[in-house]
């Protein structure tokens, strides 16, 4: 009795923590560059009343004195074993906004944090007062500065911070889809950097820092860095962002799933109560 109880208890708290993810996904329905994330749950331990067992056998090996046995195992609820973030591209928004950019296939933008980098799958880019090149939160996008060529296969070595010195005295600044920075000064079209796009061999290993970010700590592999539209790296669509891949009908059906979940649990706890309110008064 007592054991259902205990599994009520187990199975409010793994569907709690799949309403929270639920939550959080529907909240996030209009972030740019958002990716949703799902539960997962498994059940948990088990007491074995009683184990398997092979049948006996007569010495002559010709008939059996007892049949096999099956193990008798009760268990004590679930648990949600995991979170994962659904890394499937979603659709283009466009802006309007010339420095916003779009990865039209797989990589990330890659933005300085101290001494190591975050990825973003939000472009949304400018210039500051000193030349660098930074991201809608400030953080300093990297790549290649100036007009320094790629490698053959576009292949970036270590992104830097893209600064221009001089930014102030170019004009009709874009981007290309190969990430190409440019920018007119004295009629003369001038490549003031290349955006550089990280392949992440395992994206699912990335470690979600909040305001757009991921961080690669373990488990995602070594990333490379590309300019954009070369390795495995999508080229860039410019005015245009990438919107959340929250999808509202599978959000909305989840929540009904899960509070449904949620409500079966709580029922047990009701009944179980019940039925040690029951046995208690079996003594009055």
């Amino acid at each position: 009795m007592m054991r259902a109880m205990f599994s009520g208890v187990a199975g409010l708290k793994a569907h709690q923590t799949g309403m929270d993810v639920i939550g959080n996904n529907i909240a996030n329905v209009n972030t740019y560059g958002f990716k949703s994330s799902r539960t997962t749950y498994r059940d948990v331990y088990y007491q074995t009343l009683a184990g398997s067992s092979d049948g006996d056998q007569n010495t002559d090996a010709t008939s059996r004195l007892y049949g096999g046995r099956n193990p008798s195992q009760i268990g004590y609820g679930s648990t949600a074993a995991s979170v994962d973030v659904l890394n499937t591209r979603s659709g283009m928004v466009p802006t309007g906004k010339s420095g916003d950019c779009y990865i039209d296939g797989e990589g990330y933008f890659v933005v300085k944090d101290g001494d190591n980098y975050l990825y973003t799958r939000v472009g949304s880019m400018g210039f500051d007062a000193d030349g660098n090149l930074t991201d809608g939160n400030g953080r300093l996008v990297c790549g290649i500065s100036g007009d320094t060529a790629t490698a053959a296969d576009g292949k970036i070595a270590t992104p830097a911070v893209i600064n221009v010195a001089d930014i102030n005295t170019y004009k009709n600044i874009t981007i290309g889809s190969d990430g190409k920075i440019t920018g007119e000064k004295g009629g003369t079209v001038t490549t003031l950097g290349t955006i550089a796009l990280a392949n992440i061999p395992n994206t699912s290993g990335l470690t979600q820092q909040g305001q757009s970010y991921f961080k690669a700590v373990s488990n995602t592999g070594d990333p490379t860095y590309y300019a954009a539209g070369t390795g495995t790296t999508g080229g860039l669509r410019t005015s245009a962002l990438e919107s959340s891949n929250t999808d509202l009908a599978n959000e909305f059906s989840q929540m009904i799933v899960t509070q449904r979940g949620f409500q079966a649990n709580s029922k047990i706890i009701t009944v179980s109560d019940q039925m040690l309110e029951e046995l208690v008064n079996l003594k009055r």
